[in-house]
C-alpha cells in the first residue's frame, strides 16, 4: 500500500514525518503482503491489547482500566474461551498508548494458557499505575501493534490487535491508512470505544465515537466494536470482548447473550454495505481547530 505523504505532512512536524515513514518502510518490508503463522509454539490467537492513556483520561479512569483489564483475563468466561480453543492456549501482549511518540510495555509477548498464567499477568497490571501522555494516535497505536506481531515468536493460527481508547486520531497519519495496511496483512482490529464523558475527556470527544471507530478503526475478518458508555460497563465490556476474540466467535453468536440476563452491551461487527461517506479526519481537525483558536486568540 503506498503512502500519501502531502497528506501525512499536513498532521505531523517533518522530524516525526520522516520516522513514521521510516517505521512503515521496515514495516512493509518485514511483513509479507498476507501474514503466516510463525514457528514456535502453537498458540489460537497473537493478541496485542493496545490501552489509551491519553490525557483526556483521569487517574482514577486510568485505574479502571487497569483492573478492568487484570478482572478479564483471570476471569472464568476468559479461561474457559482459552481452554476450549483447538490449542487451548493464546499469545498475549499488553501495551499503553497515547501519541505517536509514547508507547509503553506493560506484559511481552507470553503464553497464557492456565488459570495460573492468568493471575500472574493481572497481577501484573495491579502492581503500578498508569502513566497518561499528551495526544491521541490510534494510528501509532496500530503501528505498534503491527510490529509486535511481525514478531510474535509462536505459531499463531490467528492475529488480533484490540485497541481500547475515549478519542478519534489527532495525530500521525491518517488512521485509515494504517487500518488498511494490517488488514492487508491478514490481521483483525477490533476496538472498545470509551464513550464517557466526563474529566477531560468531553473536550476532545465526538458523540458517535463508536460509528468513528466502525468506520474508521476497525477491520478484517469478523471485526466488531463494544463501545462503553459508563465506566461501570468497563470490566464486563473487557471480558466479552476478550471472549469473542478468543474464541473467534461472530457477535451475533456472543455466548455472553446466552449466559447472562438482559443488559449485555451491544456489539457492533464491521458493515460492508455501501453506507454515507464518514469524515475520519474528525479528530485531526478538531485539534488544528483548537490550535489555531488558542494561537490566534479565536480571530
Amino acid at each position: 500500500m503506498s503512502w500519501r505523504t502531502d497528506a501525512l505532512r499536513r498532521t505531523l512536524p517533518a522530524t516525526a514525518l520522516a520516522m513514521v515513514l521510516a517505521a512503515a518502510m521496515v514495516l512493509v518490508a518485514l511483513v509479507p503482503a498476507r501474514a503466516q503463522p510463525a514457528g514456535g509454539e502453537p498458540v489460537d490467537v497473537a493478541l496485542v491489547l493496545a490501552i489509551d492513556v491519553s490525557r483526556s483520561m483521569s487517574r482514577e479512569e486510568l485505574a479502571i482500566q487497569r483492573k478492568g483489564y487484570a478482572e478479564a483475563i483471570a476471569s472464568r468466561e476468559v479461561l474457559r474461551a482459552i481452554e476450549h480453543g483447538p490449542h487451548g492456549r493464546i499469545g498475549l501482549a499488553i501495551f499503553e498508548w497515547a501519541g505517536d511518540f509514547h508507547t509503553r510495555e506493560v506484559l511481552p509477548w507470553t503464553i497464557v494458557e492456565s488459570a495460573a498464567d492468568a493471575q500472574a499477568i493481572a497481577a501484573l497490571l495491579l502492581e503500578e499505575e498508569s502513566s497518561s501522555q499528551s495526544r491521541t494516535s490510534i494510528s501509532g497505536a496500530i503501528l505498534r501493534s503491527m510490529a509486535l506481531l511481525e514478531e510474535v515468536p509462536f505459531a499463531a493460527e490467528r492475529m488480533v490487535i484490540d485497541i481500547s481508547g475515549d478519542g478519534p486520531n489527532n495525530q500521525g497519519p491518517p488512521v485509515t491508512q494504517l487500518r488498511d495496511m494490517a488488514v492487508d496483512r491478514g490481521i483483525t482490529i477490533n476496538g472498545l470505544p470509551l464513550m464517557t464523558v466526563d474529566g477531560f475527556a468531553r473536550y476532545f470527544a465526538i458523540p458517535d465515537l463508536d460509528e468513528y471507530y466502525r468506520r474508521c478503526v476497525i477491520g478484517g475478518p469478523g471485526a466488531f466494536v463494544v463501545p462503553v458508555h459508563e465506566w461501570n460497563e468497563f470490566p464486563e465490556a473487557v471480558r466479552r470482548k476478550l471472549v469473542l476474540e478468543i474464541g473467534e466467535l461472530a457477535p451475533f453468536h456472543d455466548p455472553w447473550r446466552q449466559h447472562h440476563d438482559g443488559g449485555a452491551l451491544p456489539v457492533v461487527p464491521a458493515q460492508f454495505a455501501a453506507e454515507e461517506p464518514y469524515d475520519c479526519l474528525v479528530g485531526e481537525k478538531m485539534w488544528r481547530d483548537r490550535r489555531d483558536l488558542f494561537y490566534d486568540g479565536g480571530r
